[in-house]
């Protein structure tokens, strides 16, 4: 302890391997976005510490992928064991060093422990087919097999369940693991580190089984580049999506890419107005809109839409900006300066292209912690043409478009370059049925009557375009951790060939 703050203490954080932690040169800060104080200053990995984390991914994988995958499930019941019984405290840290309110921190947590359970049920349930031969007295089946060591980049937002989506998979799936979290929140990640390492030492898991390196782009650049890596999760930024599939493509490595996203909901006529009102609120301003699920777009049927829009302006007037810690907070802060800039800009780009701010958009100064980075929610009417409304800016600004048709309604929805979450409030079966066809929604999340964000774990997150196609934590998302064989068995005593081929030999 170097320093005491507002916030707490300043910690000196070195990467993580294994159990053991290791000191290097340059270092990172990490603020608290409640006030600006500075919590945590990493140690970034270099070159030798990177290679070191390699080399033991390597070995420990070596081991572990031998180990029986209910066997591994039980290392991975453990971790949720910890994880459940101290849940308050890892939200604590979630809140103080990404902002969220106590009760999306500890939901958070929460998504880490479900993630583990439904790991624990994968490792019993790594199933293959088995599949008819044309060939008479032949067996064809496909088996699954641990990949090997896996690289996981994550983001601030989430800074907990994204690492649990990719590392509790990959655990049971036989591999090992090197972590990059975001640098904009170390400490969540040491508090990770700290209960896995605990538990994979008192369960006599290999060395390097499941490591930390801290830092910046370099880092992550450095792991997508490396071939020891069989597959790079990355989840953030569609930019940074771009550059990890360059690069690990052009070693012709496995990528796994949940990105942006530019998420829109439909509210149509015979719509439940109060379950909308209240999804779209949450959806746009949940984690102060910095979730890639955030709803940025709300396209309104004209016919409603003037009583519609007056109420959900009310509703903004009236959003509690403040302390996370404080239970009557629905909005807490941005993560830091930058972010509050990028929605002061893309507010004043709004309204250069014609859009009328309705509510919000202003700094807030949150009771005693005047130095936050605390913005209140916007909420803009403006066409859904303006190039501002093309991309993603990660704050909550909530965009209102007006909408004629339905089909007008679902052109606009899919007129973006990113495709992760989209919803729709509708009565009309045929509209939800439309809505969810292959002509309707193209994201990879379509839901019906609740909102763009809050996803269960046991269905399959991600979404298409530029949103990048990855599929993570449930339902067969599995599969991306392993490597799939074709085998054939031939238990005659002859050698038919497939397709009808003949080859005789005289």
């Amino acid at each position: 302890m170097e320093q005491q703050m507002a916030t707490g203490a300043v910690w000196r954080l070195a990467g993580w391997s294994g159990a053991a932690a290791r000191g290097t040169g340059a270092t990172i800060g990490s603020l608290c976005p409640m006030d600006g104080a500075l919590l945590a200053e990493v140690e970034v990995a270099d070159a030798a510490q990177i290679a070191a984390a390699e080399a033991l991914a390597a070995s420990a994988f070596s081991v572990w992928q031998l180990v029986p995958a209910p066997t591994r499930g039980r290392l991975v019941a453990a971790i949720g064991q910890q994880a459940r019984a101290r849940k308050q405290a890892l939200a604590a840290v979630i809140t103080l060093e990404v902002g969220k309110t106590v009760s999306e921190a500890e939901g958070e947590v929460q998504e880490w422990i479900d993630m583990c359970d439904f790991a624990v049920g994968l490792s019993r349930q790594l199933h293959g087919l088995t599949i008819v031969s044309e060939r008479p007295q032949h067996r064809m089946m496909e088996q699954w097999h641990p990949l090997g060591p896996v690289a996981v980049i994550t983001a601030f937002n989430f800074p907990m369940a994204v690492f649990a989506w990719n590392a509790m998979l990959a655990l049971v799936c036989g591999d090992s693991v090197v972590w990059k979290p975001s640098e904009k929140a170390p400490l969540c990640a040491a508090a990770v580190m700290e209960l896995v390492a605990e538990v994979c030492l008192r369960e006599g898991a290999p060395a390097g089984l499941c490591q930390c390196l801290f830092g910046g782009a370099s880092v992550g650049e450095a792991l997508a580049a490396s071939p020891v890596y069989r597959l790079v999760s990355a989840t953030g930024s569609t930019a940074m999506g771009r550059r990890v599939a360059a690069v690990v493509g052009a070693r012709l490595g496995r990528s796994l890419l949940e990105l942006g996203g530019n998420n829109a909901m439909i509210v149509a006529p015979s719509a439940r107005q109060e379950l909308a009102l209240r999804a779209a609120l949450f959806s746009a301003v949940g984690t102060a809109g910095q979730r890639c699920t955030t709803l940025r777009r709300l396209l309104v049927q004209e016919t409603i839409a003037e009583g519609f829009i007056a109420r959900l302006t009310e509703a903004y007037q009236s959003l509690r900006v403040g302390d996370p810690r404080e239970p009557s907070t629905l909005v807490g802060p941005l993560i830091d300066e930058a972010a509050c800039a990028a929605m002061e800009r893309a507010l004043v780009e709004a309204v250069s292209q014609g859009g009328r701010l309705l509510a919000g958009g202003e700094r807030v100064r949150a009771g005693s912690l005047g130095g936050g980075f605390y913005m209140q929610p916007a909420l803009v009417e403006i066409s859904a043409d303006a190039p501002v409304v093309q991309r993603e800016t990660f704050a909550p600004i909530l965009y209102l478009h007006r909408y004629s048709s339905f089909e007008e309604a679902v052109a606009l929805q899919n007129g973006v370059s990113q495709g992760l979450s989209s919803a729709l409030f509708s009565e009309s079966l045929s509209e939800t049925e439309h809505f969810l066809a292959q002509s309707g929604s193209d994201c990879g999340i379509a839901n019906v009557n609740l909102g763009t964000s809050g996803a269960e774990i046991g269905g399959a997150f991600g979404g298409e375009k530029d949103t990048g196609g990855g599929r993570e934590s449930g339902s067969d998302a599995w599969k991306s951790y392993m490597r799939r064989t074709t085998n054939t068995v031939n238990y005659g005593t002859t050698l038919p060939l497939s397709q009808g081929v003949r080859f005789e030999m005289e």
